[in-house]
This record gives structure tokens, sequence and C-alpha cells, in this order.
């Protein structure tokens, strides 16, 4: 295989990329918290954008996943107007098209955002109309995007079913998914189902965030009651995955000491055999703590061992403003951890892209556009190189 390697002035950027995990409410810019919040009068840590992006930053960084969802209290603060909601949303499309964003979907919980007076159904049009504004203002500048909503619901509440409803209602006018999210110990998918039933009886998909903060019961619930097609996080589905150094294969042949033999348990059969995606967030992983078990730092992640065994992994961001990283900084994370080159970034998009809440023939529009892109670049060149 020919490696593509990557000059110290390689701009990640410039690779078209697939982003299926982002939270809105954790996109923000610190310019703009800080002007929201000076006109409602809410109080900040800090008034100043860099040192509010270094504040959130420090403060989500902790290990902790309750830790790390205090930080919304003051996001979700200043998104209590239709103007609020329109305005970072359209700076959210903003932001993934300078990012090399392509196509994408922002999640988010309308439940959070009526302490102003909106209903749910005016939160998820101011949404949707900034996400409109932006794409156009993308199209305008010849960097098309495209961007759909995950409705969110909050998983200690108990309004899943309405939200469910809520997302069915808008499912023709930019709402391509639903999700619960939130703290995961202790709200396991089950209390949901009924939510989940509704969406199932309607055919409409659903991703649910499992295996972050909770283990392989969370994930199996997710799969069986969920109907999850795919997998927020999911990492820890790797605590399914033994790998035995040493010892003979099938054949009988001795097994390199450095390789080793994997074996999977159900869990992790499952979701590896039938594509469940992985959406896996690299950095926000670190933050949480939700790759503990493995250890910490990013050369620990099971992102790698998850990839090399077959299984439907995606790169994502989770929240930029907590993680202080793009989807170019998750890639070039990559790079420096697992070596990782533009054939790998090329399969790791086409994941995304494939397991995208679009329609067929959408989502294969999508699959050409990222291979011709990567050809040009010259991924894929190694199999060719190989026959020769």
């Amino acid at each position: 295989m020919i490696h593509t390697a990557y000059s110290p002035e390689f701009d990640f950027r410039t690779l078209p990329k697939v982003s299926l995990h982002d939270h809105l409410d954790g996109g923000l810019r610190p310019a703009t918290i800080i002007e929201l919040a000076a006109e409602i009068g809410h109080e900040l840590p800090a008034t100043e954008a860099e040192e509010l992006g270094r504040w959130f930053f420090e403060s989500a960084d902790s290990g902790s996943l309750e830790r790390y969802l205090e930080t919304f209290d003051h996001t979700v603060a200043v998104m209590q107007t239709r103007e609020a909601l329109t305005r970072v949303a359209r700076e959210f499309v903003e932001d993934l098209v300078a990012d090399g964003v392509i196509y994408g979907e922002v999640r988010w919980a309308p439940e959070q955002h009526l302490r102003e007076g909106l209903s749910l159904d005016d939160a998820v049009e101011a949404v949707q109309a900034g996400l409109e504004a932006g794409m156009a203002d993308a199209e305008s500048a010849g960097t098309p995007i495209q961007v759909g909503q995950i409705i969110t619901a909050m998983r200690h509440a108990e309004r899943s079913t309405e939200i469910a409803q809520l997302a069915l209602r808008h499912r023709s006018r930019g709402v391509v998914g639903f999700d619960i999210a939130g703290a995961e110990n202790g709200f396991p998918p089950s209390r949901h189902a009924e939510a989940f039933t509704l969406l199932a009886e309607n055919m409409f998909p659903a991703t649910v965030h499992a295996g972050e903060a909770a283990g392989l019961d969370s994930i199996r619930e997710a799969l069986v009651t969920g109907h999850a097609t795919r997998l927020g996080h999911g990492v820890r589905v790797a605590e399914d995955i033994e790998i035995e150094f040493g010892g003979v294969d099938d054949d009988g042949e001795p097994v390199d000491e450095s390789t080793g033999l994997v074996s999977l348990g159900p869990v992790a059969n499952w979701v590896r055999d039938r594509g469940i995606a992985l959406e896996v967030c690299p950095s926000s992983n670190l933050q949480t703590g939700a790759i503990a078990e493995f250890g910490d730092s990013i050369e620990s992640h099971p992102i790698d061992l998850l990839y090399q065994t077959g299984f439907n992994v995606t790169i994502n961001t989770d929240n930029r403003l907590m993680s202080g990283v793009g989807l170019s900084d998750e890639f070039e994370l990559l790079v420096e951890a697992f070596d990782y080159d533009l054939d790998d970034f090329l399969e790791l998009t086409l994941n995304a892209a494939e397991a995208a809440f679009l329609p067929l023939e959408e989502r294969e529009v999508l699959v050409d556009y990222v291979n011709q892109a990567y050809a040009a670049l010259g991924a894929g060149d190694d199999e060719d190189a190989d026959d020769e």
C-alpha cells in the first residue's frame, strides 16, 4: 500500500466531509454567546471571546460526562428566541462550510428552548430558517452544503413521545431523524419505548446516544428498543471485543504475538455484522471519559480497533465549542495517533455518507462526489499499484 504522506502545510479543510453527530448548542461561536448574553442580561464566566472559549474547553475537559453537560447551561440560555435560534443555526452552517463539510446533520433538543414563549414548532421553524439561510449563502459562494435537523428528546425528561411527534410533523420540512440525549446512566432507551415505537411505525430513522457514559446494556437497548440504525458514540461496544495474543488460528498456524486473535461478543457482532454506524467523536470521548476503560490518550482510543476489525466507523465532532475542534482537527488527530492516510479518510467519509439520513438516490450522489474529490487527491491509487 502506498501511504499518502501529509506535509506540515496540508490543509485538512480541503477534504470533503460528512458530519453526522454535531450538537447545535455545542457549536456556538464564543463571540455570539457574548453578544446574545448581553442582550438578555445573562451572566457569563468570561466576556472576552478567546477567554470564554478557553473556559468552555477547560470546563468540558474534566473526564466526566455530567460535568461536560453543565457547560450547556450557558449556550442554551442564549438560544431562547426565534432570532437567536436562527442566527446560531445560520452561523453553524457557515462554520461547517469553512471546515469542508458538504453534508451535515445538526441535532438539538427543542424542549430546551421554550423559556421565552416559543412553541416546539416555532423553535424548529426558527432553526430551519437559519439552516436554509446558511445553505443559500453557501450556494451563492460556490460552496454548496446540505444540512438536516435531528430532533432530540432529553432522556431524563418525559416528553419523548411529544418530541417524536414533533419530528414527524417536520419530516418533509428539514427534519431527517430523531435522537435521545443527555445523561445516559440511569436513563436507558427503554424509558422512551413509546416514542421509538411511534417512529418505527412511521418508518422514521433514529440514532441513539449509547455506549458513551454507559456500556453494553445501553447499546443493546438502543438497538432493540430504540430501533437505532446508528449509535451516538457507541465506542463502548469495544468492551465486547476480546483480543488473545499468541496461540493458533483456525488452520492451526501460530499467530503473530504482535497481532492476536480478535473475538466479538453478541452485541459487538450484531453492531458490526449489520453495519450499524458508530458516530465516534474522538476528542469528546477523551473529555467525557467515555474511553476510560481503554486509557486516557487518543492513542488508546478504541476507534482504531473498531475500524480495523470492520465496524462501520464515522468521525464526528460532537460539540465543537466544548472540544475546541472541527472535523479537520479530528482528522489531523487521527493522523498523528494512528498514521491514517487519504484512503482511510475516504473510507471513513464514505461510511458517513452511506449512513446519512437521506434517500438512497441522494446518498449515491453524495458518495459519488466524495469518491471523485478523493480520486483527484490521489486516494485509491494503492490498489492499482498493488496490481502492478
